[in-house]
């Protein structure tokens, strides 16, 4: 494996049923987004790239408690995987487990090119309610955003508005956080009010709306770095725009 930087992609959804065919729906969808993309190895207990042949039968069959095991491209110098876990409802939105999609790929130029048209390919196969893509330092900012307990502070470290704990969310369809790259299905933006083409002009240069209806909004030009001021400008304006994200006020 390499240590060059890397891109997440996760998207929340309706918990899988039996043997359900969203999972090749996925897969497909990340396929069709990126140029060449072939997803069509399994990986060995020891980590070794196992090809195939029957790859939509056995992901299908492979489902297990809800989930599906790591499908990968079989390049372990350009490793992109992708895994589907169950969330228990124990720490979930409205107390409903989900079916959540957690995708892993280099941050370069090619991916950089094509990371919205596969956020919204694995969002609408898997018929999210919510997604987002980032480089993977997000996940230590984001923590300091949860809001633990009543003694929290208003803002975090980087004065980003401090955000609720996904399970104490009254619904599925509200997103959690802001990314880099967000998706929000048509219940999620009219959860959170988008668009409003008066209030979100910039957003909507570089805003897709996806087949199923959603949308894909992409929150700065470059993939996010909390380091730079410009875009920490660009996330608390975001903030400022979509209270609702973050269960910080009621949707309407």
């Amino acid at each position: 494996m390499t240590t060059r930087a890397r891109l997440g992609i996760i998207v929340y959804a309706p918990a899988l049923v039996g043997k359900d065919g969203r999972t090749v729906d996925v897969i497909r969808g990340m396929e069709n987004a990126l140029p060449g993309l072939r997803l069509e190895w399994r990986l060995s207990a020891g980590g070794r790239p196992i090809l195939l042949p029957q790859r939509d039968a056995w992901l299908v069959e492979s489902i297990k408690d809800g989930e599906f095991p790591i499908v990968c491209n079989g390049n372990l110098s350009y490793p992109i995987t992708v895994k589907g876990r169950e969330r228990s409802g124990l720490v979930s939105p409205g107390s409903q487990p989900q079916f959540q999609v957690h995708a892993d790929m280099p941050l370069d130029e090619p991916v950089i090119a094509a990371a919205a048209a596969v956020l919204e390919g694995m969002a609408d196969g898997a018929r999210a309610f919510w997604g987002h893509a980032s480089p993977y330092s997000y996940g230590a900012e984001v923590s300091q955003q949860f809001r633990r307990s009543t003694h929290e502070p208003e803002f975090s470290p980087r004065g980003l508005p401090m955000l609720t704990l996904p399970e104490k969310l009254p619904s599925p369809e509200i997103p959690w956080f802001l990314a880099w790259l967000n998706y929000w299905s048509s219940a999620a933006a009219k959860a959170i009010r988008f668009p409003d083409p008066a209030r979100d002009a910039d957003l909507l240069t570089r805003a897709r709306r996806t087949a199923s209806g959603g949308w894909v909004v992409q929150l700065t030009e470059a993939p996010l770095d909390y380091d730079n001021p410009a875009h920490l400008d660009a996330l608390k304006r975001a903030y400022e725009r979509f209270p609702e994200i973050g269960g910080r006020v009621p949707p309407r």
